[in-house]
């Protein structure tokens, strides 16, 4: 039995057996081949397990998405049985008497680079399909497997370096049931995406790849951050009893799902949901959400190979915005750079892309991406109560530009007579620090701020959040953030306005109760904790919390904070 330390990321406990999502090793020598006959059959092995495999993930595509999902795999068997391809593939082999591997692999790589140089869209996406093709087959000739999570049909634990957002929005929760990952922390997004799909998760355990074999017996908790793996009967016995008591403490929270959250001295705070697909709403009704607080429209962008028409986005925000029933539903504009990519929207290299040309500056650069998305959100407007919110907001230029782009295309859509909403809110997030040292200029012209502490918290620290060596600067409680949350609800509150926050913070249970005490309006949190939280601030006075983050604010030191919040709620 071996045990790992990492950081709990999503609460709850998960027992199964291992699968390693580890990018298989696809080196290989060149050498000369004596016998080209069994060389070339080699081949053609490796090309009908590749095809076999194909034809079996596009048929689970198009039972569990689409047939316009599966449309990729339907070009991929295509670059299969391409002779222009795998013509010139064999004729090198039995030309130079070289192996399988290096043939494959140099007249593919002549392809992938005569495609990639072509100023054409078509080309460029023909160049990736054959880079994903090559790569499947070579893995075939080498007889190494290369994973996809999203092929999974047993239950397992995925166990990964890192998990990248479309990786960790293809998992299946009925086969995944939880996972452990090398590096990452609370706030990286596969351990928020956990949170989301409500399945176990210790990231940041920083040797599991290289200590944990496929098929290995694991324990995931979730609650605690430890790893068991291959655990003696006495441990396996001790995990599913603490599991049933976390069954147990679940139910006992359910019984709120139906009441409104009100403080112990009967103060009202909303407790919304944090979302990235309609796939979310199931479970975000399900644990009695007052409201979305964000929706993250950039996974309606990933995991494909083109963008999203209007149509597609309409459908997507009119489903959750009619599923709602009326609760209001806070919807970010596109928020891609830093660590969210999308493969076929190159952008330029960045030296630091956490703080380069992303979400608005990027929306304001690429303005016919940006008015698409506006136009469907102003589309489904009509069918709930809509907010719409841009992220990375850093001047009141920015904020202006923005609002302006999205007036003018609802002045269009209205003067072709499409119905739009006449109260729909427009605000912003709070993530950049200058902006919140400005909220009495911004909370003028805006409807709401909705604080986004991940981003808040790493750039007041200068401490990337996704860095374990400096993961001891990303401190939630630290007096200076709550000094900038702080000025952002007094100065909102000034001007009649509400502040919400869709960080992960808002779900903290040692954060709630400073939260409350500073007068936050909407906590917007994952789904699964909001019973949760429900219940701690059922037990928690609005007077006493303002008392407590009165004495928080002057305090020097995060740990000074978090004792101070420990005495308080005991």
């Amino acid at each position: 039995m071996t045990q790992l330390s990492g950081i709990a990321a999503s609460d709850g406990i998960a027992i199964a057996k291992a699968y390693r999502f580890v990018q298989p090793d696809l080196t290989f020598t060149k050498t000369t081949v004596q016998d080209i006959e069994a060389e070339q059959q080699r081949l053609a092995a490796a090309l009908a397990k590749a095809e076999q495999e194909l034809v079996a993930i596009q048929q689970q595509t198009v039972e569990k998405f689409s047939a316009e999902e599966a449309a990729i795999f339907e070009a991929h068997l295509l670059v299969l049985k391409d002779p222009e391809l795998i013509g010139p593939i064999k004729q090198k082999m039995a030309d130079e008497a070289v192996n399988a591997e290096y043939a494959l692999h140099d007249v593919s790589t002549m392809f992938v680079t005569l495609f990639e140089s072509m100023d054409d869209e078509y080309m460029s996406a023909r160049a990736s399909d054959i880079k994903d093709v090559t790569n499947r087959i070579l893995a075939h000739l080498l007889g190494v497997h290369i994973p996809n999570p999203s092929h999974i049909n047993e239950q397992v634990i995925i166990v990964a370096n890192d998990l990248t957002p479309s990786e960790t929005a293809q998992l299946d929760r009925n086969f995944v049931l939880g996972f452990i990952t090398d590096i990452g922390g609370r706030t990286s997004h596969s351990a928020i995406m956990a949170r989301s799909l409500e399945i176990p998760a210790v990231v940041g355990a920083g040797t599991a790849t290289s200590t944990i074999q496929d098929g290995d017996l694991l324990i995931v908790d979730g609650l605690s951050g430890q790893v068991i793996v291959n655990p003696t009967a006495d441990v396996m016995a001790e995990y599913e009893e603490k599991a049933q008591n976390y069954r147990t403490q679940q139910a006992e929270w359910s019984t709120l799902v139906n009441e409104q959250t009100l403080s112990k001295d009967g103060v009202h705070v909303e407790l919304a949901a944090n979302i990235g697909s309609p796939s979310d709403l199931d479970s975000v009704l399900r644990h009695g959400a007052e409201g979305i607080g964000l929706y993250r429209t950039e996974f309606l962008y990933m995991g494909r190979e083109n963008l999203p028409s209007e149509e597609e986005q309409f459908s997507a925000y009119k489903t959750v915005i009619e599923g709602m029933n009326g609760r209001p539903v806070v919807i970010r504009t596109l928020d891609i750079g830093g660590d969210k990519h999308l493969p076929y929207l190159p952008l330029q290299e960045e030296m630091n892309p956490f703080l380069g040309h992303r979400a608005i500056r990027l929306c304001l650069d690429q303005q016919e991406l940006f008015r698409t998305q506006l136009r469907a959100l102003l589309r489904a407007s009509v069918y709930g109560s809509l907010k719409i919110m841009f992220p990375m907001i850093a001047t009141i230029r920015e904020f202006r530009d923005a609002k302006a782009i999205l007036l003018e295309e609802q002045e269009k859509l209205v003067s072709s007579g499409i119905a739009v909403s006449s109260d729909i809110e427009i605000g912003m997030m709070v993530e950049i620090p200058a902006t919140a040292v400005m909220a009495d200029i911004f909370a003028k012209e805006v409807d709401f701020f909705s604080i986004g502490t991940n981003d808040l918290i790493q750039y007041t620290m200068a401490a990337d959040r996704m860095n374990e060596k400096v993961a001891y600067l990303y401190q939630p409680y630290n007096p200076a953030i709550l000094r900038l949350i702080q000025m952002v609800i007094e100065a909102a509150h000034k001007e009649q306005k509400w502040v919400g926050m869709c960080g992960e913070m808002a779900g903290d249970e040692l954060a709630v109760p400073l939260l409350l005490g500073l007068g936050l309006d909407e906590f917007s949190m994952s789904a699964t904790s909001i019973l949760k939280t429900r219940s701690l601030l059922k037990q928690l006075s609005v007077s006493e919390m303002q008392a407590l983050a009165a004495e928080a604010l002057q305090l020097a030191t995060a740990e000074e904070v978090i004792e101070k919040v420990k005495q308080a709620v005991k």
